[in-house]
């Protein structure tokens, strides 16, 4: 399954793939009834570099990478990955996060970091674990859960 660039023709199954997670809202801080506009523009934003896997023409994941912050934070990369759900448990999201570090360390990033990790998605927290990642810090009730009101948010971080 190759992961490569979005093009412009991925718009409408990016989309597909987006849209279930933001309404879910329980694991990106956005607005669940986010519109597709202002989804994609997110995603899309111009200071990111986003990438998609591709599975014989279906996209069922993507991530975005850019530097974490600017001049003196912009040695640091950030990324935000997303798995259509069908797709879950096929080690699609182990792939961008190993692929994401490559291109990372091939653009002369130093380090990555993810802001915002709910602690409640124990899977991505595992996920990104086994990736290198460590929890290097913890945000208090930072993000209201759907279901289970205010949870932690997590700061993960890797060198590369």
């Amino acid at each position: 399954m190759p992961i490569r660039l979005f093009v412009l023709a991925d718009r409408p199954a990016l989309w597909a793939v987006l849209e279930p997670v933001i309404r879910a809202g329980n694991t990106y801080a956005l607005p669940r009834d986010m519109s597709e506009d202002d989804a994609l523009a997110y995603w899309l934003a111009p200071d990111k570099t986003v990438f998609v896997a591709d599975d014989d023409g279906a996209i069922i994941g993507s991530y975005y990478l850019r530097a974490n912050h600017a001049g003196g934070g912009a040695h640091v990369a950030n990324c935000g990955y997303i798995v259509r759900e069908s797709a879950s448990g096929r080690g699609i999201g182990r792939r961008m996060c190993e692929h994401s570090v490559d291109r990372a360390r091939a653009a002369g990033f130093h380090d990555m970091q993810f802001n915002f990790v709910v602690s409640t998605n124990k899977r991505a927290v595992a996920l990104w674990q086994l990736c290198g990642f460590a929890v290097v810090g913890t945000l208090p009730r930072a993000f209201l859960h759907p279901a289970m009101g205010y949870v932690d948010a997590l700061v993960m971080h890797r060198k590369l």
